[in-house]
């Protein structure tokens, strides 16, 4: 058995690899590198490596990692971030005829996967809210060697369904990442463009976007504007204002900014009374995971990828193939 690997190695291990054996055999026997070229990629001793080889042969590593499935996600992640321009794609397949909360939990577990091996000791990390966001916080595991971290909330606080609020996302990370948790305590939506203005220049308020403009991480979901969308049943906007979205072309919703198909911010009257980041201070962070699936969402994914609102994406296996096919 090999020793553990050094969190530095870990975070070198492409996103669509369980770990740096199954990397090891798929650089050896699908990429036909010799043991020293794959110590030089890796970053470690050629006696590593012969024992990595030797572990994935022991533990079956080489017959499941390489078989079909995993080498079509693979293919599948690497067209995606050529396609978008994102630095990593991870492609995950459900189980047949998982119902939606499996696979939402499946989404969430993808996620925090990723996300667990971008965050670096002392960074700022933002949060955005909903359902594949609190499924991605659930699915954490306590990480004790990421001190000195800030999880902070980039949207205003929603009047209902605090199952998914963005103050409990917010404090499940922090919880999860033994992390310093900074709420936005304001209200989404305020009731004049002058009031949100105003409330932007109190102390507390600028301390929270400042904090946002000094991100290295931010983790969201995204949506649709149908009738099961998310912002419908966070009560963020009325049915009339998204539908006015939605006649204007929105296609997707991205931290309660409305997006067209070619990842176009559409802007009306409600973006001035909204409390959170804008997408230029989105688009400002250096690291910005989206996790998102479904082919319900396909149309808000593409505009979202589109836009450039990404850097690291996690999907399922039927929405990525569907994403190539546009």
């Amino acid at each position: 058995m090999t020793m553990e690997p050094s969190r530095e190695i870990n975070r070198r291990v492409p996103a669509e690899f369980d770990d740096v054996v199954v990397w090891a055999a798929w650089l050896y026997y699908e990429e036909s590198l010799n043991q020293s070229d794959i110590a030089g990629i890796i970053g470690v001793s050629r006696a590593t490596i012969v024992n990595y080889l030797q572990e994935a042969r022991e533990r079956g590593v080489v017959r499941i990692a390489m078989d079909a499935g995993v080498m079509a996600r693979s293919d599948l992640s690497r067209e995606i971030c050529e396609r978008f321009g994102l630095s990593e794609t991870l492609v995950v397949q459900h189980q047949p005829g998982a119902d939606a909360q499996t696979r939402l939990l499946t989404l969430g577990a993808a996620g925090a996967r990723q996300l667990e091996r971008m965050i670096d000791p002392g960074e700022i990390l933002c949060v955005s809210w909903g359902k594949t966001v609190l499924a991605v916080a659930d699915a954490l595991k306590p990480m004790s060697d990421v001190d000195g971290v800030t999880v902070v909330q980039v949207t205003g606080a929603a009047t209902s369904k605090r199952d998914f609020s963005a103050e409990l996302c917010t404090a499940i990370m922090a919880r999860k990442l033994g992390a310093i948790s900074m709420n936005l305590n304001a209200p989404a939506v305020l009731s004049s463009a002058d009031l949100c203005q105003a409330l932007r220049r109190e102390p507390a308020l600028e301390r929270q976007f400042d904090m946002i403009r000094q991100a290295r991480t931010i983790v969201f979901g995204l949506g649709g504007l149908g009738p099961e969308s998310t912002v419908r049943f966070a009560d963020i906007a009325t049915d009339e204002e998204i539908d006015a979205y939605g006649e204007d072309g929105a296609k997707a919703v991205l931290i309660c900014r409305f997006l067209d198909e070619e990842g176009n911010q559409i802007t009306r009257e409600f973006d001035k009374r909204m409390m959170g980041i804008e997408l230029d201070e989105l688009r400002a962070i250096p690291r910005r995971l989206c996790v998102a699936g479904g082919l319900s969402k396909l149309e808000a994914i593409r505009a979202t990828l589109k836009g450039g609102y990404a850097t690291h994406f996690v999907t399922d296996l039927e929405t990525a193939r569907a994403l190539l096919k546009g």
